[in-house]
């Protein structure tokens, strides 16, 4: 042949499993290297992936996106970004203004902080949708105003909610971009906040995004599980989820 176009595959067996999933599979090759789109779409993604790392929410702006709910704008103890990739155990922290300015008012029988995390893009494109979407599901309870936490990892919840005096708290949080999602965002449920709990304390609703959990099931999910909290009073290991399959995506 006189031109150099690849020749399609007939029949092609990794097609079916191409259209299950996101991943990368059988991509092919050209000489000893990836072919060229691939190539491409690989380097696309590593640059939204970097991009979500190192982008800025506008909390502002998600400020005005959850009211008329009020909300209480902190910040971690790294000062700006390349110390809070740098130092972890500074995002798990309030900085001593932070921490003196938030209310005493409690109890509240929970609090929700949005963290910027690892993904500025989850954040913007998702968190407001997504804690509308929860405040409704808890009709009557005593919801604190929301905690906007720049430069914040998990942990830094722990320490909100146990100043606020709130019996539970769910972290909405950019979670690490991978090469298929960059905007994935993550819950995370931990009953009596303070100080040095423990990951084992918490419960994970993971993957809310465009191609995963939307901002209903992920809500609903969260309903189920602070209701099961609010009752047995722990969260964790513990706390088992048991919502109804329906709310898994073709479920």
């Amino acid at each position: 042949m006189s031109d150099n176009k690849p020749i399609p595959l007939r029949n092609d067996p990794w097609s079916r499993f191409r259209a299950a999933t996101q991943a990368r599979i059988n991509l092919g090759r050209s000489g000893d290297a990836l072919p060229t789109p691939a190539l491409l779409q690989f380097q696309a993604d590593h640059a939204r992936a970097r991009d979500a790392v190192h982008g800025a929410v506008d909390f502002a702006a998600l400020a005005d996106a959850v009211a008329p709910h009020p909300s209480i704008a902190v910040q971690s103890r790294a000062g700006d970004r390349s110390t809070y990739l740098r130092r972890p155990d500074l995002g798990r922290r309030l900085s001593e203004s932070s921490a003196a300015a938030l209310p005493r008012t409690g109890p509240w029988d929970i609090l929700f902080v949005v963290a910027d995390g690892l993904s500025a893009q989850a954040v913007t494109a998702h968190a407001a949708t997504t804690l509308k979407a929860c405040m409704a599901r808890l009709p009557g309870w005593r919801i604190a105003p929301v905690v906007l936490a720049a430069q914040s990892r998990i942990a830094l919840g722990d320490e909100a909610g146990g100043i606020m005096k709130a019996d539970m708290v769910a972290v909405l949080v950019g979670e690490r971009p991978g090469l298929s999602v960059a905007d994935s965002l993550g819950i995370y449920l931990t009953w009596n906040p303070k100080i040095g709990c423990k990951d084992s304390a918490r419960n994970c609703i993971s993957n809310i995004h465009a191609a995963g959990l939307s901002p209903d099931q992920a809500a609903a999910k969260l309903a189920w599980l602070a209701g099961e909290a609010k009752n047995r009073q722990l969260t964790g290991v513990d706390l088992k989820e048991d919502a109804d399959t329906p709310l898994l995506p073709g479920g």
